[in-house]
């Protein structure tokens, strides 16, 4: 990838600016997240000391376990959007040559993301387990990897779409602008939140689902294991499904190709022939691994072909959401299709009908999770779970890489844009764009699924590990069971609430600065004739969007983490089971409608814009109102639903780390439980304020005519 050449000077230059702008933000990023892994780093480590009978070992070991898995997850994410950022400027270059060799540059590059992601999660825990020999301190690996993956995707999230939304409100519709006219001093942190929101965040995310569903199987497989044996083969089967699951996806990587004039359905089954075949060559490691273990005698041949069974259930099912997602929002099928032609009435239309479309996609995810999970529950129990989220997530090399290579796709015509270059090759990038949407939202929706395994899984290692007597079941009439599953169904709106509204003030902030250029632009036109004196300063949108994402984070972030504690200590782990039964209906359903909704709204805009709707393409009010759709779109699919599935893991394994030292039932008086939780939140929310408070005046003061603070 890095043989190839940039096509001009003026390309390498925008690049540059991308680059500066990804890293300036992960480093600010990065930093803010260092003060939180520390903090949590002495709490967990000191967590033993509030239990009478409490391994106090197990706190370091834990916090040991913690600071690796954050560690790992951090160094994904940068080395991917690392990648991403000089990929770019790469794929413009190929574009010119023709759209094969553009896709190749971009999916060599997303593909760099997906193998890092894999290789760094198997290595780490690979190692840990090697050195503790105890699966539950390895939940803190997790911990450390949700940890970092929230944080990342929500402020990579708030980021993006702020930038997005505030560039296309004051450029494209404020302005008639094109898309990444060099004129708009927003674009470039535009392009610069595509990286670190889906490059960084959604590798983030998945390290994350990936790593957990192979620490929810070592947790079970103690609870399944009838002897040594077969505690071998449960422990080490994950990881050769895992180290399998690697080489195919390399394999797969190989049949992605297209045809220079390729058209969408051409590009959509090139990626759809690299995953099927990855999938296949699972299908047949495995059937290897399982009959490897019963000829070494570990294994039965009936646990065997069960465990077999639950990974191919767990492989389809990540492969059916993944093209039940594609038909939502791909401007191939009706769905969004039917959003387009709802423009023809207006911008509202547009909203309702893209709602609907979202409301809708749930029912095939739904179907098909609640009907793997009683497949593999009847087939392996609560390990077969597990080992389903290990088997959706076994070609994550490549599935990773349809999805990261977008943003490289949608940099690569930005830059195009803005270096004027001919049209042959925007249409090549553009062509790669739509796809990249299509495959972004199909990633979301793989995401989403495989989060939801993982949480259930963890959520059954959370009630083996905790204080809870074995074999004594979680009451629904219990009077603290539907209060924590009142609380936990609630959490996933709140935080998509505080995730949206960051959004609309980090946007207003771009707005105000974006206006204030412009202002000082039509000073110099009425002065000199002309604006040649003048140039969009790109740095300080950029500098905006850092500072508002960073600290719009916090919050969220600090209630997904503490909510589970002051629970569980509070009312119990029979409540925060039911808390996180909750957190993960409704947070599933709701990460589904916004993914699902806010990609179709997307691609209906380019549906128009790609002249499929006779009379109607770019400024026409019909294509005005689908850019309404999309900017409504763009945090639903980009910041608070994928943050989501984040959300429901993070509180499983924050729920599993803290496990042991959960009473199982509340204190006797109810209001003084009730009493204790108001006051942690009102504190929390307290410090929250008290930490954003002046550095969120700064970085939303308004502008004035010149474009300076008032």
């Amino acid at each position: 990838m890095a043989k190839d050449d940039a096509p001009s000077r003026r390309s390498v230059e925008i690049a540059a600016l991308v680059q500066q702008g990804a890293r300036a933000f992960l480093t600010t990023e990065y930093s803010y997240i260092a003060i939180f892994v520390l903090l949590v780093f002495v709490l967990i480590s000191l967590s033993p000391y509030l239990e009478k009978d409490a391994d106090l070992d197990n706190g370091w070991r834990t916090g040991i376990n913690f600071l690796a898995g954050a560690f790992l997850s951090g160094l994904a994410g940068w080395l991917g959007m690392f990648t991403a950022v000089r990929s770019n400027v790469r794929t413009t270059a190929a574009a010119t040559h023709g759209l094969n060799a553009a896709l190749k540059v971009a999916f060599k590059s997303g593909t760099v993301m997906g193998l890092t992601v894999v290789g760094f999660g198997l290595l780490g825990l690979s190692i840990a387990l090697a050195i503790f020999l105890d699966p539950t301190v390895l939940a803190g690996f997790g911990f450390g990897a949700s940890s970092i993956a929230l944080f990342a995707r929500v402020g990579g999230g708030i980021f993006t779409k702020a930038a997005d939304v505030g560039a296309d409100l004051v450029g494209k519709v404020a302005n008639d602008l094109d898309e990444d006219d060099p004129k708009n001093p927003a674009v470039i942190a535009d392009n610069v939140g595509d990286n670190v929101g889906d490059v960084a965040g959604m590798g983030a995310d998945l390290f994350e689902s990936y790593v957990g569903s192979i620490i929810a199987c070592l947790t079970l497989a103690q609870q399944v294991s009838k002897n040594d044996d077969e505690l071998t083969a449960y422990t080490v089967f994950p990881f050769l499904i895992a180290g399998g699951g690697i080489i195919c996806s390399i394999v797969g990587t190989w049949f992605v190709s297209v045809k220079d004039d390729g058209k969408m359905n051409d590009l959509l089954w090139a990626l759809r022939r690299g995953l099927i075949v990855a999938s296949f060559l699972v299908i047949i490691w495995t059937a290897i691994a399982c009959k490897a273990l019963v000829v070494g005698g570990y294994w039965e041949m009936e646990p065997a072909f069960r465990i077999f069974g639950a990974v191919i259930i767990g492989l389809i099912a990540g492969l059916i959401i993944g093209f039940a997602t594609e038909y939502c929002t791909s401007f191939e099928y009706y769905p969004t299709q039917s959003i387009a032609l709802a423009g023809h009435h207006g911008h509202a239309p547009v909203i309702i009908q893209g709602l609907g479309v979202g409301m809708l996609s749930t029912v095939v995810p739904v179907v098909v999770v609640v009907l793997s999970i009683l497949a593999c529950t009847a087939l392996s129990g609560l390990y077969g779970i597990a080992i389903a989220g290990v088997g959706m997530l076994s070609t994550l090399g490549i599935t990773l890489a349809t999805d990261a290579y977008g943003p490289v796709a949608d940099n690569a015509g930005g830059i195009a844009e803005m270096s004027g270059m001919e049209k042959y090759v925007r249409e090549n990038t553009d062509a790669l764009d739509a796809l990249g949407n299509t495959t972004a939202a199909t990633g979301k929706g793989f995401a989403i699924g495989s989060a939801v395994l993982t949480a259930v899984a963890l959520m059954a290692s959370f009630i083996f590990v905790s204080q809870i007597p074995e074999g004594e079941e979680v009451d629904l009439m219990d009077d603290v069971v539907i209060p924590g599953l009142l609380i936990g169904a609630m959490l996933p709106f709140v935080f998509a609430a505080l995730t949206m509204l960051s959004v609309r003030r980090g946007a207003h902030a771009i707005m105000d600065e974006v206006k204030g250029q412009f202002a000082e632009r039509q000073k110099i036109i009425a002065r000199d004739g002309n604006d040649a004196k003048w140039s969009a300063d790109y740095t300080r949108c950029v500098a905006i969007a850092t500072k508002a994402s960073v600290l719009e984070m916090i919050t969220p972030g600090a209630m997904a983490v503490l909510v589970p504690v002051i629970v569980g200590f509070a009312l119990g782990a029979m409540s925060l089971a039911a808390l996180l039964v909750g957190a993960i209906s409704s947070g599933f359903l709701l990460a589904v409608t916004m993914a699902n909704a806010g990609g179709a709204w997307d691609n209906a805009k380019k549906y128009v814009e790609a002249g499929h709707i006779e009379g109607h393409r770019k400024r026409s009010e019909l294509h005005k109102a689908t850019v309404t759709g999309d900017t409504v779109g763009d945090p639903f699919k980009d910041t608070s639903g994928p943050s989501l599935n984040i959300l429901i893991k993070l509180m499983s394994v924050v729920s599993l780390v803290f496990a042991p030292i959960f009473p199982v039932k509340p204190y006797e008086d109810l209001g003084v439980a009730f009493l204790i939780i108001f006051f942690l939140v009102i504190v929390s929310v307290v410090v929250a304020k008290l930490i954003t408070r002046g550095e969120k005046a700064n970085a939303y003061k308004p502008l004035n005519e010149e474009g300076h603070g008032l």
